[in-house]
């Protein structure tokens, strides 16, 4: 089926020299863009991470050292990859909790300027876990009826989670073509920060959504226990999300 589009929408995948958000960094980047009148242009970039990519990561997706070395810095195609995300809404397959939190932290650290926040998620993997709680290969067999070759290559993955989203909204009736309702559907939370370290609650106030404050409003944890602040901000937390917490504690935060 094709995708009900009000905004262009970009599928992306990240290889990544490992599964933290506020240290790892990208080595490779694939994106999908989907225009409103369906014309689809793709893009794959290699990345040098400015770190070494640990053996145990390379053993998954591929991509060595040697194989970067030449390969240009985020901080040197950030600005071109904002652009091309520029007013287009945003989709992936776990891409909620881990490709669009550490995007967000890799522009934060170039100091490139892109309100990611106003873009909508949609969250093939959420959709499909829902659904079929099954991997991404498994998931495109099951909706493609296809075998899924060079899973964690980027660009392979990411083409495959187009595929799917489409056969999804095929497959369920109930799954509404529109970007917004898919969004909705696929988060896990409604995070503040992209991290869900901090989530509105019912009442949608910012709650803590971890540790000994989790589920207690954020102003009142500052107020009560000043010192959490300090510790959060000087703790391997997510740029992004101190980001936040600190909008929160000057009262700028918008909803």
């Amino acid at each position: 089926m094709r995708l009900n589009l009000k905004n262009p929408i970009v599928f992306f995948d990240l290889e990544t020299t490992g599964i933290n958000i506020a240290s790892d960094r990208i080595v490779e980047i694939s994106y999908l863009k989907v225009d409103v009148n369906g014309n689809e242009s793709t893009k794959t970039i290699r990345i040098n991470p400015g770190i070494p990519i640990p053996e145990k990561v390379i053993a998954i997706h591929g991509i060595s050292n040697e194989d970067v070395k030449d390969s240009p810095t985020f901080n040197e195609v950030a600005k071109s990859i904002a652009r091309d995300f520029e007013g287009c809404d945003l989709a992936g397959y776990n891409s909620v909790r881990f490709d669009i939190p550490l995007l967000a932290e890799e522009f934060l650290r170039s100091g490139v300027n892109i309100d990611m926040k106003r873009r909508k998620f949609v969250d093939v993997q959420v959709i499909f876990m829902k659904m079929e709680p099954r991997t991404l290969s498994a998931a495109y067999k099951f909706f493609v009826n296809k075998e899924l070759t060079n899973a964690h290559s980027a660009e392979a993955d990411t083409l495959a989670t187009y595929e799917v989203l489409q056969a999804q909204l095929d497959r369920y009736p109930n799954l509404e073509n529109d970007i917004g309702k898919l969004a909705e559907f696929s988060a896990h939370n409604r995070n503040v920060d992209f991290a869900g370290r901090i989530i509105y609650n019912e009442d949608d106030v910012e709650v803590f959504n971890f540790g000994k404050h989790k589920g207690k409003p954020v102003n009142d944890v500052l107020n009560n226990d000043p010192g959490y602040y300090g510790w959060m901000m000087n703790g391997d937390f997510p740029l992004y999300t101190k980001k936040v917490l600190t909008s929160i504690k000057l009262g700028a935060i918008k909803k």
